[in-house]
């Protein structure tokens, strides 16, 4: 076979450092629309972008060529500095999670996207977090899970 054939889509989630709710109302728009054009420069196809005022949730598909942490840094690191650049004191945590999604999952994971704020009524960023981990099988220590 001389062409590759992928389908990486990958549910990214992170949150601001140490929890705080730095991202305003009018903020998160602006900064989705940041990430959302950090990710097209980087060749990825951005399926849904959402979250709250502590953290951030993507659906990303991710060319064969460019590694989930890079992916992931770059849109941290960028999207923090045009944070700071305008005029907010801003952070993201250290880590984060990434779980992979298939074809036929993907208008699910997007209306989750999509409908955060209806999320959150239920749970927290932390509640919500420790469910993705164990809804994926991904062994954790939570003493560990947020610093």
């Amino acid at each position: 076979m001389s062409h590759t054939y992928t389908q990486n889509v990958i549910h990214v989630v992170f949150s601001t450092k140490d929890r705080r709710k730095l991202m305003s109302d009018e903020l998160r728009p602006r900064m989705w629309a940041f990430a959302t054009g950090i990710c097209n420069n980087l060749g990825i196809l951005v399926h849904a972008v959402g979250g709250m005022e502590d953290h951030i949730h993507l659906l990303l598909q991710i060319p064969p060529t460019l590694a989930v942490a890079k992916a992931v840094l770059a849109i941290k690191s960028n999207s923090s500095r045009w944070a700071n650049e305008e005029g907010v004191k801003f952070a993201w945590q250290q880590g984060y999670g990434a779980f992979s999604v298939s074809s036929s999952n993907v208008p699910v994971v997007v209306r989750y996207i999509q409908n955060q704020e209806t999320h959150h009524k239920k749970m927290n960023f932390d509640v919500e977090f420790l469910a993705l981990l164990k809804k994926h099988r991904i062994e954790f220590d939570s003493k560990f899970v947020f610093g």
